[in-house]
């Protein structure tokens, strides 16, 4: 069996070199498409519990919300955090994770 030279052994090299590049490179295009999904996935969730909250305050308003009615809705709860915190009172939200707008 003949040895091979040190340039077959260099390109040798420089080949599994580019393989491993190239892996490299489709293992970082796999967590960008897994970060992109969980993205997405985060995205669809919030929105479905944001559609959720306005059903269900049109459900206790017995009205749809229109845009101007988003301002009040606000006011009143802050309103109610600054009475009392009766809104986290009522969702149970420790004091620690409520934000003030005092």
């Amino acid at each position: 069996m003949a040895k091979r030279t040190y340039e077959e052994r260099k390109d040798e090299l420089s080949k599994k070199q580019i393989a491993y590049l190239e892996k490299a490179n489709n293992l970082k295009e796999q967590i960008k498409e897994l970060e992109k999904k969980q993205a997405e996935e985060n995205r669809r969730k919030r929105n479905h519990r944001l559609i959720e909250v306005g059903a269900a305050v049109e459900s206790v308003l017995g009205k749809t919300i229109e845009k101007d009615d988003i301002p009040k809705l606000i006011g009143f709860l802050n309103k109610q955090e600054q009475n009392g915190k009766y809104f986290s009172t009522a969702m149970g939200v420790k004091e620690t994770n409520v934000n003030s707008n005092k």
